[in-house]
This record gives structure tokens, C-alpha cells and sequence, in this order.
């Protein structure tokens, strides 16, 4: 007989902001609900494709590159994340959900100390000041799927105050790009965990079951293999 205890507890998805240079994790965002739906859009990087500069050809690219591929395709993956103090009251006393918003926010804006930093070098008379670099950030959806990531969109529908207008319950719309060998350094601790993330893919392709030319309705000579 199953009971209640037996039962696997879900494992969360969630965000891991790590420090690039030694690889270890400086926070560790648990997602309060497993997003129900994920959106993903998968765009090959194409050589000699239209807007490359390559000639000949109707689509304006180069014949010869048809195949190639410049690098990894760009992936981007967009969920909505919910987040309710109901579940959890004790955390969300005094001050709501406001705690959970503002660690989600502060994936996307820089800290008031790199601001103060950047406005003293331009009072300096600094000519170029370099942009500000975030942490790495992680998006982890099970033991299969750890990428680096960017965060591209955070979008937050409130629904719900206390009675100092705390946020107490809210929907947030996330949409981020994985990084890859393509968009960081050699030897960036992230373009490492980009191609794990890759080789995991290209193990789980190797465990697919392949058809067979018979299943298309088709037999070796009609692809020009000859009989088989």
C-alpha cells in the first residue's frame, strides 16, 4: 500500500546566482510553484543565411554554407512564476511578498554600490566607463537542464494587498536567453556550464529509439542509398 509519505516530494525549479570566477553559488532562488507551462524557441545560428553578407542563391545566401552553422543556436525560454504569501504566511509577514519581488528584480538592475562606483569614476573625469557586470546566473529546471542564462523580461501582475499595500500574491512573466560558448569569454565559468548543458542534450539524443525507412513509407533507393 502507497501512502502519502511515500510519495516523491517535487523537486523546484529555480535560479542560482554564482560567482564566475570560483563557481560557487552565492544565492539560490527556489521558485514557490513549478511554473505549469514552458515556452522555449530554438533559433539555428546559420552560415551564408540572409543577412550574413553571403551571395548567390534566391534567399540570398551562399549555397556552399546551406549546412554550416556559425555556433550554437540561440535558445530562449519564457514561464510565468507564481508567487502567493497564503502558502506560506509566516515568511510573508511584515512586509508581503515584497522580499521575493525585489530578489527577482535585482537580477536585472545593477547595485546602488556599482552605481555610486560609476558616478565617482565619471566625476574623475573617466572617459570610458565599462558596463556593469552582473553575476552568473543559472535557470535550473531539474537535473537535466542547468543553463547560464540572462534574464530578457520580468513582467509582475500584482493581485492581492495586506492592509499597508503589501503585494501579497502575484504572477511574474520571465523570460531569459541561455548563454552560450558564443556569448561569453573562453574560460568564463558560464561557457563551461554551456556546454555541460549541451553535452546533457547530446546524451539524451543518443537514448532516442530510431524508426526506420519503412515506417516513412520509403526504401533505400528512394533517398538514393540503393536497395537495402
Amino acid at each position: 500500500m502507497t501512502t502519502y509519505a511515500d510519495i516523491p516530494k517535487p523537486i523546484r525549479s529555480g535560479i542560482v546566482i554564482v560567482d564566475p570566477e570560483r563557481g560557487t553559488p552565492q544565492r539560490i532562488i527556489v521558485l514557490q510553484f513549478n511554473p505549469d507551462t514552458l515556452e522555449r524557441s530554438i533559433a539555428p545560428q546559420q552560415a551564408g543565411g540572409e543577412g550574413d553578407g553571403g551571395g548567390g542563391g534566391s534567399g540570398g545566401g551562399d549555397r556552399n554554407e546551406a549546412l554550416r552553422l556559425k555556433g550554437p543556436a540561440q535558445e530562449s525560454w519564457k514561464f510565468t512564476a507564481e508567487i502567493d504569501s497564503t502558502d506560506q504566511l509566516d515568511v510573508a509577514a511584515p512586509d508581503g511578498i515584497h522580499p521575493q519581488l525585489a530578489t527577482l528584480e535585482m537580477l536585472v538592475q545593477p547595485t546602488t554600490a556599482q552605481l555610486r562606483a560609476a558616478s565617482h569614476l565619471s566625476k574623475k573625469g573617466t572617459i570610458e566607463i565599462s558596463p556593469i557586470e552582473m553575476p552568473l546566473t543559472l535557470f535550473t529546471w531539474g537535473s537535466k537542464r542547468v543553463m547560464p542564462v540572462r534574464l530578457t523580461e520580468l513582467s509582475v501582475n500584482e493581485s492581492a494587498f495586506d492592509v499597508n499595500l503589501n503585494p501579497m500574491r502575484a504572477s511574474l512573466s520571465i523570460g531569459m536567453k541561455v548563454l552560450t560558448v558564443s556569448d561569453l569569454p573562453a574560460g568564463h565559468k558560464g561557457a563551461e556550464l554551456y556546454l555541460a548543458h549541451l553535452a546533457q542534450k547530446e546524451r539524451l539524443a543518443g537514448l532516442a529509439q530510431g524508426g526506420s525507412l519503412g515506417q516513412l513509407g520509403l526504401r533505400g533507393s528512394d533517398i538514393g542509398m540503393g536497395s537495402v
